[in-house]
């Protein structure tokens, strides 16, 4: 779905009529011709809409919508938590440049910390569109099937952005319509568990309501799947079995739900692991959920269909900042020879898309990059055309994997990692390893690479084979804090001065693991009474 330049901009119109505030959730007069009244009796406009709520899950930074001084909101990428807050990676650039990513990385994180508080306006902005077409769409005139499926579509998204909040911040006000201005003042916030149970309702409804993959047209490729809302329901409930699992949630289910998308034959890994994050990887047979991104000439703001995630994690030799540096810990985790670890990281003198990469030690805290958001320079270094992934079938194989293995099923465990691992021992190297090329090169892999996970591996061993293969296959990719969270490993990945600040700021509701929440942004904790977050 490379949503037209025009058509971003007509829902980005269509909604900031519509939809004016994730801080106030105020109900205001329409500004433009398009009201809720009209907006889903015409095919057109509705599916204007629901892009409109694509959107801002497309949104690096932007405007703080409600806000009657037009506040900006500063730049938030899902990597400054779930690899920068991890082991997997250091904040990178200069010691001096970004330190609010220093405060998320060392847990000295202020109510004010800039990508936390965008992190909370924007999907609270996303929620509100969302809401905008859950509870008029059913109203509308336009085709049955049409009306079900945007239904659908924006129900996942729902669940999306509050899944975010969820991991990040713990129980959040939960919003199915837009409160009155009477309303607005008097919000409450749900417990973790009651969050959870929100978002799986989404889901699964959404699931109910939206078609599989190959039913879309190619234009409409990247638009919420059924495979997807499982999935995505399948990843929250891996997560709540490792911290609060209030719901009462079993390995069953994830093998369950994991095993509806497998068997849907709409899925099947990509052949070329090296292909996964290039262009013609993009909404690939691998691929359940990515944010979309396309070129253009814009630079900074929401209007642009780009996206400044490469610029700021591109060498700054090329046309980036250099942030987001894989560790050494993360390097060594790889097995000898295996191709993915080229096509995850970036180190001095690597020929990346044709051009020689030189790093510079003052402006890079590992010696290594990302090569997953390398990309070639666009027209306007801020506005990439990569899509971001965010679910790929790899992850339903492995989260199936770990069922199995919780399942005591143990021989089907090993044989999910299997698929994983020879799919990564016969990749290619990364495009354009020659200066002056893009052509994938053979990686000439030695035998015996990667070999097959043993027969008779079980328990913790297996356990342990299944999270480092998951390290391995998604570096860089964002999953990394979630996962050690989840299987409570992450407070012994600290220092010991951190892990104490950390566990300062843990959830107080009954959990598996304890694990630490960012403060609520400082000014909707404020003017929404909102209980702050432990120790902030």
């Amino acid at each position: 779905m490379k949503t037209s330049h025009a058509a971003r901009l007509v829902a980005f119109t269509v909604m900031a009529a519509l939809s004016q505030g994730c801080d106030s959730f105020l109900d205001k007069d329409p500004l433009g011709t398009t009201t809720q009244d009209n907006l889903f009796k015409d095919p057109t406009n509705a599916v204007q809409a629901v892009n409109a709520v694509y959107d801002v899950a497309a949104w690096d930074q932007g405007p703080k919508w409600g806000d009657p001084n037009g506040q900006f909101v500063p730049q938030t990428y899902e990597w400054m938590f779930g690899d920068v807050m991890s082991d997997d990676a250091a904040k990178g650039s200069s010691p001096s440049d970004f330190p609010t990513l220093t405060e998320l990385k060392t847990w000295n994180i202020p109510a004010s910390n800039p990508p936390v508080t965008t992190l909370w306006v924007h999907s609270f902005t996303g929620i509100a569109r969302a809401n905008t077409v859950i509870n008029n769409i059913d109203a509308g005139t336009i085709d049955a099937a049409l009306k079900a499926r945007l239904k659908g579509e924006a129900l996942f998204l729902r669940g999306y952005f509050y899944f975010n909040l969820v991991k990040s911040f713990g129980g959040v006000p939960l919003f199915d319509k837009s409160p009155t201005p009477t309303e607005a003042p008097n919000v409450t916030r749900a417990s973790i568990a009651q969050t959870y149970a929100f978002i799986e309702k989404d889901w699964k409804q959404a699931a109910t309501l939206l078609p599989e993959k190959s039913a879309y047209a190619a234009a409409d490729l990247g638009r919420a799947t059924k495979g997807a809302a499982n999935a995505y329901l399948a990843r929250a409930i891996m997560y709540q079995l490792g911290t609060v699992n209030g719901n009462n949630h079993t390995w069953q289910e994830v093998y369950d739900l994991t095993s509806t998308v497998i068997t849907s034959n709409q899925y099947s890994l990509l052949p070329n692991y090296a292909a996964i994050h290039q262009e013609i990887g993009e909404n690939s047979s691998e691929s359940l959920f990515e944010i979309q991104f396309a070129s253009s000439n814009d630079t900074y703001g929401p209007i642009s269909v780009g996206t400044t995630n490469n610029i700021f994690q591109n060498n700054r030799k090329t046309f980036g900042y250099g942030f987001n540096n894989p560790t050494q810990n993360l390097v060594d985790e790889f097995e000898p020879n295996d191709p993915r670890l080229e096509a995850t990281v970036i180190k001095d003198g690597d020929v990346v898309l044709g051009v020689l990469n030189t790093i510079d030690r003052t402006e890079n805290e590992t010696g290594y990059l990302n090569r997953k958001a390398a990309i070639i320079r666009p027209n306007a270094p801020e506005s990439g055309p990569q899509n971001i992934r965010k679910m790929r079938y790899a992850d339903v194989l492995l989260m199936k994997a770990e069922a199995a293995a919780q399942l005591n099923k143990n021989s089907e465990a090993i044989a999910l990692v299997n698929q994983v691992r020879q799919r990564a021992r016969t990749s290619t190297r990364p495009p354009g390893t020659t200066v002056g090329t893009l052509t994938y090169a053979p990686a000439n892999t030695p035998p015996g690479t990667l070999p097959d996970l043993a027969s008779g591996l079980a328990g913790q061993a297996l356990l342990n084979a299944i999270w480092h293969e998951r390290r391995v296959e998604f570096g860089e990719e964002s999953l990394r804090l979630w996962d050690l969270i989840r299987t409570g490993r992450y407070l012994n990945t600290l220092p010991a001065d951190v892990r104490a600040r950390a566990l300062s700021h843990a959830a107080t509701e009954t959990s598996v693991n304890p694990f630490p929440l960012l403060p609520i942004s400082l000014n909707d904790a404020q003017s929404w009474k909102l209980p702050q977050n432990p120790g902030y």
